[in-house]
């Protein structure tokens, strides 16, 4: 999978970049990152990406020309249009199915937005989808881009230590996971349960199945509903 990245602050993926699994799947060559700033497709000495709003306002908005060009230069060094992504608030949400859906593309261009947004000719034209990563608003889309990648390498064959670990990881099969424990098997009084120290994993899945249904229930009622919906839907 390859990365392109618009943003004004391509120094802020240095954290994603030198860090964990995201750094160690980067390294083994199992995704491809690039930054690309819009200063540098401006015309103006003072490399302008932003301006007034018309109709007045407060804040600046990114200006169309600079961000129109990068993604051309993008689609240039690729040979192919991008599949291009706006985080915003006022996308869809993100969630581990989107993931699951966007893992399946061969690459990404991530656009990261600041001041009060982007000119609107340049999503009507050139953005195929804006996703949210939750209905909060940060100072710009450098944060909810490396949630999205790193969501997204997760599920990337070989940056997991375990095959199955994207697997069982919460929201995979719209449930929460369950809760984990390991050494040592008391402390300060508490014990890890009986089932886990057993060995019989087929009484272990049975477990950890009816305690991801219980903490769904109890922590994210939505998601319960939704689940049993599906089961219904799929028995029927």
């Amino acid at each position: 999978m390859r990365f392109d990245v618009v943003t004004l602050f391509p120094e802020m993926f240095s954290a994603l970049l030198e860090s964990g699994v995201s750094r160690r799947a980067y390294q083994d060559g199992l995704y491809g990152f690039q930054t690309w700033n819009p200063r540098a497709y401006t015309q103006d000495k003072h490399k302008t990406v932003d301006d007034r709003p018309y109709g007045g306002g407060p804040g600046m908005v990114m200006m169309y020309p600079p961000l129109k060009k990068t993604v051309d230069a993008i689609a240039e060094a690729n040979d192919e249009k991008p599949h291009v992504v706006y985080l915003s608030p006022q996308g869809v949400p993100l969630t581990q199915q989107k993931l699951a859906a966007l893992s399946r593309k061969p690459a990404l261009t991530l656009v990261c937005g600041r001041y009060e947004g982007i000119d609107e000719r340049f999503i009507e034209t050139c953005v195929d989808e804006e996703i949210s990563v939750g209905d909060f608003v940060v100072s710009g889309g450098e944060l909810p881009a490396m949630m999205l990648m790193d969501g997204l390498i997760r599920l990337i064959p070989g940056a997991l230590g375990h095959e199955q670990s994207a697997e069982q990881d919460s929201f995979s099969d719209g449930l929460l996971d369950c809760p984990h424990y390991t050494r040592p098997v008391e402390v300060d009084g508490l014990a890890v349960p009986d089932v886990l120290q057993e060995g019989h994993h087929a009484k272990i899945d049975a477990w950890r199945h009816e305690q991801k249904l219980a903490r769904t229930k109890q922590k994210r009622p939505d998601l319960y509903t939704a689940y049993l919906a599906r089961q219904q839907k799929t028995e029927s």
